[in-house]
């Protein structure tokens, strides 16, 4: 894949909270894509939630009325794919939520990813004194019930340390999805390395066995083994291609 490319999609991706947790490998085999493999770090399988502002949406360079910025939730986990020697380190969708319905139907018809609407609010709370985050939060309705995730407390802004879990969750630049004819499509996400703050305080309010399935709950109940605020950056996604 060529990243020299004209992207097929641009767009600010700003303040993401991820919080990440370990999770029995068995309970993702069956979402693994085909010719991928789990990928893992120190020997642990690992799932993120994800919260974020997706912003300023261009679509070969167009601008998107109406649906050009919104806040979005993604339950994500970590593979990879062996190419000539080398891995390119990418993440899989379990489900990715929208405040839009239009946006999960044609992401769920066009792309086949698995989009989902929901009312969503989001705040960010800044120091007045520097106008550093001091509180992220995301809120999501489902069956007339609010979830919410958060971070607060939050570190200074900084690199991840090489080999953290942080930079393990924070830096993989490919997206894959099973096709219809069980195929696997493969992008490329173009993007600087991101900073980022470690959060002392987290928080995870969900159903998680009716959003996401019950094979999840019992990973996502826990404290987090890392909870980190990104500032994020411009990114451009790369049309995808089948892998042979």
């Amino acid at each position: 894949m060529d990243s020299q490319r004209r992207p097929f999609l641009t767009a600010n991706w700003r303040n993401l909270v991820m919080l990440t947790y370990e999770i029995d490998p068995e309970v993702l085999q069956p979402y693994v894509p085909q010719g991928l493999l789990l990928d893992q770090w120190d020997g642990k399988c690992l799932i993120s939630v994800i919260g974020l502002q997706f912003l300023n949406i261009r679509i070969r360079g167009i601008p998107i009325p109406l649906y050009g910025s919104y806040p979005e939730i993604n339950l994500r986990f970590y593979v990879r794919r062996e190419i000539r020697g080398q891995w390119r380190r990418g993440v899989v969708f379990i489900k990715q939520i929208v405040p839009h319905r239009l946006v999960a139907l044609v992401a769920r018809r066009v792309y086949h990813e698995q989009f989902v609407a929901m009312p969503m609010q989001h705040s960010v709370e800044n120091s007045p004194e520097d106008g550093a985050p001091r509180q992220v939060s995301y809120q999501w309705r489902h069956l007339r019930a609010w979830s919410r995730m958060a971070v607060n407390n939050l570190t200074s802004l900084q690199r991840a340390d090489p080999g953290s879990v942080e930079e393990f969750v924070a830096e993989h630049y490919w997206g894959y999805n099973s096709q219809p004819d069980g195929s696997t499509l493969e992008y490329l996400v173009d993007r600087p390395q991101w900073r980022i703050r470690n959060a002392a305080n987290s928080t995870l309010e969900c159903d998680v066995g009716r959003i996401y399935g019950d094979e999840f709950a019992e990973s996502l109940s826990g404290a987090p083994i890392s909870a980190i605020w990104a500032e994020g950056s411009t990114v451009a996604l790369h049309q995808g291609m089948k892998l042979q």
